[in-house]
């Protein structure tokens, strides 16, 4: 039978009732690095680690499911995998600054065996808007020297030029993604991308390599696609410094009013003509500046 894998976010109280549901005979007690236990049944092993993250893997792991976590009242379908992967390598997409008036847009794809993908699970990789820009900083790097990513990051200059021509932001997006993947991919590859717009419009720009290609919101629950979401936005952070370095303002994340303040004291610094260096301009943040 083929290989499942399920992941979920348990609850204390959940945690609890599952860890006294599987004492039982008829599991193994294995002993696994950051673990609260893990038992191996017939068809199945389950790793309960102390972050809250359950590990579901092996042929049995629906009959499971049903049996120990049909009661799950912590939406199940929210917190699962949106895909099953089994014991293929993964590669995972996602992207950062895309709703940010200053710096880059940026798109990371992560690619993970199925070791690595528990390797994740075990870190605590969660999608990076759940983290802190600290902890972003902390775990990107550590994430880019352990796993196999490609990056494409677009600053403010070449953004600008690049939506002025399609005038729509979808599929400039799509083919940053679209790039990234197919630095990573071989024909056939196992794809899962944070979908953002129309599928066709990645699916089509890669066409000639056959992928396994699924699009999916919240893909971020894949830890994999979380480890992108991860390296994208420290990139975009990354980004964002340098250009409030050189510009001697600081540029805020976001497009709210500290970002309109933070505009209105570059233009008047630097300008309005130079706003395009620092700044996504298509964004109503620009029609706002007053200076």
């Amino acid at each position: 039978m083929p290989q499942e894998t399920l992941v979920l976010e348990l609850s204390p109280a959940e945690q609890a009732r599952l860890a006294a549901e599987l004492s039982g005979p008829e599991f193994e007690t294995r002993a696994v690095p950051h673990a609260r236990l893990s038992v191996k049944g017939q068809g199945v092993v389950a790793t309960l680690y102390r972050s809250g993250k359950l590990v579901v893997q092996g042929s049995e792991v629906q009959g499971f499911a049903a049996r120990y976590l049909a009661g799950r009242a912590a939406a199940p379908a929210a917190a699962s995998l949106p895909i099953a992967v089994g014991e293929r390598t993964l590669i995972g997409s996602d992207e950062a600054g895309k709703g940010d008036y200053f710096g880059p847009l940026v798109v990371v794809a992560v690619r993970a065996d199925a070791r690595e993908r528990v390797e994740l699970v075990q870190a605590g990789v969660a999608d990076s808007k759940t983290l802190s820009d600290e902890r972003v900083g902390i775990l990107a790097p550590a994430l880019e020297k352990r796993y196999a990513f490609a990056s494409e990051v677009l600053m403010p200059v070449e953004y600008n030029a690049e939506h002025a021509r399609t005038r729509n932001l979808n599929p400039l997006l799509a083919e940053l993604h679209a790039r990234c993947i197919r630095k990573l991919a071989s024909p056939g590859a196992l794809v899962l991308v944070d979908k953002f717009a129309d599928e066709r419009l990645i699916a089509t720009r890669l066409a000639d390599l056959a992928l396994e290609l699924h699009q999916r919101t919240k893909a971020e629950r894949e830890p994999v696609v979380a480890a992108a979401s991860i390296i994208a936005r420290n990139l975009f952070l990354e980004g964002l410094e340098r250009l409030s370095e050189e510009s001697a303002v600081d540029l805020h994340k976001g497009a709210g009013e500290p970002t309109d303040r933070a505009a209105r004291e570059f233009v008047r610094l630097h300008g309005r003509e130079a706003l395009g260096r620092v700044a996504k301009l298509h964004f109503k943040n620009t029609q706002k500046i007053r200076v």
